[in-house]
């Protein structure tokens, strides 16, 4: 802790990186009520009276808090299901959970997560993705060898997909001739048990009390997710879909309050299920309640869904592998609507959007409201954005939109996108770091957790050496230097969130937020700055520890 109101610590580092053009570099820096007093050697705060010296930081290195623009507050509560992913994985206890490598191995686990639970209970796991695997494409056939009888729900690492057994299907009323976008099927007609996008799998979810966001809602997972930030350096971080009922809200005032509490969150409101004039009141009543660790009043839209899922909208000449060009979680059309009304109310928006379809039909929308209603710094976000061309990063500039890549897929799916998904010339432009800087687009970069797993460092890393697992480097010129990555992960997504005059930057007034680091990202090789190791954090002037 930083001590009583009013007093002043000194924290002394090795080095401090502050993102503050005024001075880059520090060794001291000195907190007075959870806000940052003065910056620079250790005399920095002798003109403001009395200061204890705190040198535990002696050897390690500090940087402003990670913000993490893209997130979901889930990731602290899935564990609570089957993991049934293909990477290795991390849990908020630190305990390692091994991707499992082919589709033996999922069913073999789905399987002993069967036999572990109640006959009544359905078999759910997360975590899935088929496009790891050359045998036949998981489907119902499959998972009705680990039960007839009971309902086997397998939801996608993407979160726009599923896979369900008989059972499940059943349940939800459908079979060969049920009339619904994105239920998959078999030659002959019949269901194969995929499910694609929201509006099909909502009916399953219902039936079986499947919410994977209202896992959020406990107090064990909000502190599931803010040990996950912390372990990682994360001090802020959003939770880009949430829903926010009352008995919500009022969860996370109670918990975000409590001193040992290691994270700000910022919520976005769902603004894809209710008419926009009812979304902008709700925005604007849930402002009045923002508090310093939860921030309210940003709205989140999805216009298309997945890339490796195939549900993301391409422009021509679509998906290598001839599949259909995606589907729309909400049309063109009303997208537009959505944002124009939006926009006039003054609401910030982050809008999802993964095809290089969906960004210009999001584009088409802003250019739209912004000749409707012309506004300065808005700062609309366009969220993964993961396909925009030159054109589009362009059309961003002008419009003064911001963009948060999705830098994470480059290593976690950017094989799979040069192969198999859209081809090697626009896979080479996958989350175009590079071009967003060379048109002063302003950009943030994230993980999407629990997509990804968060974690700043690797983020930072795959957006300055754009390597695959299979060594390949994905878009030479789309580099980005490390400078430019933590910036990116720091004061670009504070940018992003309306909060870089609070955080972001070691800087006076700002909050003592900071990342705490074994090693200087910006002196070991580019290719190791995933493996600086996070020692913990600073919030708020109070400390937390790995």
């Amino acid at each position: 802790m930083s001590g009583k109101k009013g007093d002043i610590t000194v924290f002394k580092a090795k080095k401090i990186i502050t993102m503050d053009p005024n001075r880059p570099e520090a060794t001291h820096v000195a907190v007075r009520d959870g806000l940052i007093l003065a910056v620079g050697d250790k005399h920095c705060a002798d003109a403001w009276g009395k200061a204890s010296h705190d040198d535990r930081f002696k050897k390690k290195v500090l940087l402003p808090g990670f913000v993490e623009g893209h997130a979901h507050m889930m990731a602290g509560a899935m564990w609570e299901y089957f993991y049934a992913g293909y990477q290795d994985r991390i849990d908020p206890d630190g305990k390692l959970w091994p991707g499992l490598p082919d589709a033996d191995a999922v069913a073999a686990g789905l399987k002993k997560a069967a036999a572990s639970l109640p006959d009544n209970k359905p078999v759910i796991a997360w975590g899935f993705d088929p496009i790891f695997f050359t045998s036949e494409r998981l489907n119902r056939k499959h998972l009705d060898k680990v039960s007839k009888d009971r309902p086997v729900v397998v939801m996608h690492s993407n979160f726009h997909l599923m896979t369900v057994n008989s059972k499940a299907l059943e349940l939800a009323g459908y079979d060969r001739n049920s009339n619904i976008e994105g239920l998959a099927r078999f030659p002959d007609g019949e269901p194969n048990g995929e499910l694609q996008e929201m509006a099909v799998m909502f009916p399953v979810m219902r039936r079986l009390g499947i919410d994977f966001r209202a896992l959020a809602r406990t107090e064990k997972a909000m502190r599931g997710f803010a040990r996950t930030a912390m372990r990682v350096g994360v001090t802020t971080s959003t939770d880009l879909f949430s829903e926010l009922p009352e008995d919500d809200l009022a969860g996370l005032l109670a918990v975000t309050a409590a001193e040992d509490f290691q994270l700000r969150i910022v919520p976005a409101l769902n603004g894809i299920t209710e008419p926009a004039a009812e979304v902008a009141k709700r925005v604007v009543a849930l402002r009045k309640r923002s508090t310093d660790r939860l921030r309210l009043g940003a709205v989140k839209l999805m216009a298309d869904g997945s890339i490796q899922g195939y549900t993301g909208r391409l422009k021509w000449p679509g998906y290598v592998t001839g599949h259909g060009n995606g589907i729309w979680n909400t049309p063109p059309a009303q997208l537009k609507e959505q944002i124009v009304a939006l926009h006039a109310e003054g609401i910030q928006m982050h809008i999802h959007v993964n095809g290089d379809e969906a960004s210009e039909a999001a584009l088409d929308a802003l250019e739209e409201a912004q000749a409707r209603h012309p506004r300065f710094d808005h700062r609309h976000v366009l969220q993964h954005c993961q396909m925009a061309d030159e054109s589009q990063f362009r059309r961003m500039a002008a419009l003064g939109v911001c963009v948060n890549l999705f830098a994470n897929h480059i290593w976690y799916f950017g094989d799979q996108h040069y192969e198999l998904t859209m081809g090697p010339d626009k896979a080479m432009r996958i989350d175009a770091c590079g071009s967003a800087l060379r048109h002063g687009v302003p950009l943030a970069i994230h993980s999407d957790a629990p997509v990804t797993p968060m974690g700043p460092l690797h983020v930072g890393w795959c957006a300055v050496n754009r390597l695959t697992p299979s060594g390949r480097v994905l878009g030479e010129e789309q580099r980005i230097s490390v400078a430019q990555a933590l910036h990116a992960l720091t004061l670009g997504a504070a940018y992003t969130l309306k909060l870089d005059g609070e955080i972001g930057s070691v800087e006076v007034g700002k909050k003592a937020d900071f990342a705490v680091l074994e090693d200087d990202p910006t002196k070991v090789k580019s290719t190791a700055l995933k493996d600086v190791e996070v020692a913990g954090t600073v919030m708020g002037g109070r400390v937390f520890m790995v």
